[in-house]
């Protein structure tokens, strides 16, 4: 009997099924992210917890290898966690108080010159920019002292938050040895091994993102802070502090912070000091895209800039400035995932499994 000849070429029926694995994908996707904005309250605990064990889990490590009980380590680790993050957000938030009406002046200033020079927006005043922000900061204060139980329950919203974060950060610590046992338990019959690779793939992606941008944010902002420092810039520590917490933003946290410094200087100090800032800005950029980057971070996945943007707008559409931070790790475990699913296709593709009943072939003698 003659085979029927198929209604679509072969090319079409393949390109329907691309297309169908796409919408598959993208509503699995689409509904992962609203389960996440409905869930936030539990969700952002989750993935603040992750990043904190990513990024201090050698030292939980370091400690076991020693003999130190797991729970034990697991608590000064977390104990870590709270002096790094508390004294760095400490030194930011002092720095950024103590010069941040100098920077927010310089800024003024460096607006109007500039539409008094280049006659931008003719009858355009950056007082009006500068009253409008000092309104919605008086509407916030008031409506703070004003609404005592909406200040409380902000406040008792982000202490949960943080106490949530650093429990599920010790059990994190502590359990990590049984992950691997739960995502065999988990896992489809046959795929445990596979969902196993994948899951240490993410972390692993996910651990080098977070020490890399940890250890290339501090010495960002450290040169940084140096050179506006000899330069004589205004308000040097807090535009330092200002490139720390941009740099985990990638691209998008440097060109703010290093525009903002530039602005400064070109206010406070003249065109000439204002070219030196960018210089010292540029080349810092120049020795962190080059040298810092490839050594640091030479075993993370790396992402095609434009796949970061991509990710960083998404991110903001989705959760504000949260969404920001999270978004670059968060798509450094996709990309793991989706390498070692490659990975173990192409491991597998050269030759066909064996059929049932058929062993592996014997290995010579002695091997």
């Amino acid at each position: 009997m003659q085979t029927p000849k198929p209604l679509l070429p072969d090319a079409a029926r393949r390109t329907a099924a691309w297309c169908g694995v796409l919408l598959l994908v993208t509503g699995v996707v689409a509904v992962a992210v609203w389960l996440c904005i409905v869930l936030k309250t539990a969700v952002t605990p989750v993935l603040l917890a992750l990043l904190g064990t990513a990024l201090l889990g050698p030292v939980h490590r370091w400690l076991t290898a020693r003999k130190v009980n797991r729970s034990v380590a697991a608590g000064l680790t977390c104990c870590v966690l709270v002096a790094v993050v508390g004294g760095a957000g400490y030194i930011v938030v002092t720095a950024l108080i103590d010069t941040g009406g100098q920077i927010v002046d310089s800024l003024k200033d460096a607006g109007q010159w500039i539409i008094d020079h280049f006659g931008i927006a003719d009858g355009a005043n950056v007082n009006d920019l500068t009253d409008n922000a000092k309104n919605l900061f008086e509407k916030f204060g008031a409506s703070a002292a004003g609404g005592l139980l909406s200040g409380i329950s902000l406040l008792g919203s982000l202490a949960a938050t943080g106490i949530l974060t650093l429990l599920l950060t010790f059990f994190f610590l502590r359990d990590s040895d049984r992950a691997a046992n739960l995502a065999h338990t988990l896992a489809p019959r046959g795929t445990g091994d596979l969902v196993e690779a994948m899951g240490r793939r993410a972390f692993e992606a996910v651990e080098g993102f977070m020490r890399g941008t940890t250890f290339i944010a501090l010495i960002d902002a450290v040169c940084i802070t140096v050179g506006l420092l000899i330069l004589g810039v205004p308000g040097a520590v807090g535009l330092g502090a200002l490139v720390l917490v941009g740099a985990y933003i990638p691209y998008l946290g440097a060109v703010i912070s290093g525009a903002v410094a530039v602005l400064v200087a070109l206010v406070d100090r003249g065109f000439v000091i204002a070219l030196w800032v960018l210089g010292v800005v540029l080349a810092v950029q120049v020795l962190e895209g080059h040298v810092l980057q490839p050594m640091i971070q030479s075993r993370t996945v790396q992402m095609h800039p434009a796949m970061i943007m991509i990710a960083l707008t998404a991110g903001a559409s989705v959760a504000g400035v949260l969404g920001m931070l999270l978004a670059v790790p968060l798509c450094a475990a996709v990309f793991g995932v989706i390498g070692e699913l490659r990975k173990d296709y192409e491991a597998s593709e050269p030759g066909d499994p064996p059929h049932p009943g058929e062993g592996p072939p014997a290995s010579p003698a002695g091997a």
